[in-house]
């Protein structure tokens, strides 16, 4: 007995060819197009991607991974392995991007942190006093570009496991969703999770010091008020990038992040001018606790991320937070994503 079996058709420009197992060259261009459309219609710059200065190719962040996975019913999962130490927590993910409509897994991506990364290592001091009952080996002094420089103390990594975890995660998801999409020609990622000395002109090779060169030097009346707002703090300086123009964000960026470090050495000196008797900082509430772990796991997205959950937070819950503000702002900042 004979029987006809229906071959389930091919999603156009899909993800599944179930009947074969290669792409036509058409099938290809199509899903190159869909990626450019979604990037076109629905991704906006700074928010699901953007450009790191001394790149060529656009960065994807968190928030463009899920718009892309959206696109193409992707369903994320994630296997965790555990490296942390006594000292150090550590994570390496991988991610597995499966078909929510036939459940076929289409592929994977591997991301990894540690606290032991410069940008989790090291915190603020709290006060002179805290830097100096700090050990040795426990502290620094942290310069800046431009002359200035801050006193350092080294982080818990139990109070960073949770934020490194969730970065490892972010790395694989993204690394996936390059991988699943053939979208690495029009993207890259991490890189905004590099200092910027450590950035990549193109991929494998450091930015030589003639591209670094070629950014355009911006305007002294502009360079100077960047460094006054700089001088007033974080928040301050974030306040005036965000409402400068695009063509002037343009220019300062070859000065960027030198003037958020000085504006967060800003902020720390008036801390210690402040407080100077304060030998430790204040017990968090516990019924804050659980808040603070959010909008820190929400800072780590960037300051986009970071500004909309502060901005839905109710003005008593606000006047609640405020002395955490600042701290949050420096860790938003220093992820990048949009200002």
């Amino acid at each position: 007995m004979s029987a006809v079996i229906e071959m389930p058709q091919r999603e156009a420009a899909g993800l599944i060819a179930a009947e074969v197992h290669r792409y036509s060259a058409a099938e290809i261009r199509e899903r190159v197009n869909q990626v450019q459309e979604v990037m076109r219609a629905v991704m906006k710059p700074d928010v699901h991607y953007g450009k790191i200065p001394g790149t060529p190719k656009p960065t994807l962040y968190k928030p463009g991974a899920e718009v892309l996975c959206v696109a193409f019913r992707i369903a994320p999962s994630y296997v965790v392995e555990d490296l942390s130490t006594d000292t150090v927590a550590r994570f390496r993910v991988t991610c597995i991007g499966t078909h929510q409509v036939s459940g076929i897994v289409l592929g994977s991506g591997m991301g990894e942190c540690s606290s032991g990364e410069e940008k989790y290592k090291w915190r603020g001091a709290v006060c002179t006093q805290e830097f100096d009952a700090t050990p040795e080996t426990m502290r620094r002094l942290k310069f800046y570009k431009n002359g200035g420089k801050a006193t350092q103390v080294r982080t818990e990594a139990a109070d960073l496991a949770n934020t490194v975890l969730k970065m490892a995660c972010k790395r694989a998801h993204i690394a996936m969703t390059l991988a699943i999409t053939a979208a690495s020609d029009m993207f890259t990622q991490d890189i905004e999770d590099l200092p910027e000395e450590l950035r990549t002109h193109d991929a494998g090779e450091p930015a030589s010091a003639q591209q670094q060169a070629t950014l355009p030097e911006p305007p002294a009346e502009l360079l100077k008020a960047a460094k006054d707002a700089a001088t007033s703090g974080l928040e301050e300086y974030q306040k005036f990038f965000a409402g400068t123009g695009p063509q002037n964000r343009k220019a300062l960026a070859a000065h960027h992040e030198t003037l958020k470090a000085a504006a967060i050495a800003a902020d720390q000196k008036r801390t210690i001018e402040a407080e100077p008797a304060k030998t430790e900082s204040a017990a968090i509430p516990p019924e804050l606790e659980p808040l603070l772990a959010d909008l820190n796991a929400l800072a780590d997205e960037g300051i986009e991320a970071f500004n909309n959950a502060w901005a839905r937070l109710s003005k008593a819950t606000q006047e609640k937070l405020a002395p955490y503000h600042g701290a949050l702002m420096a860790l938003a900042a220093a992820k990048g994503g949009a200002q």
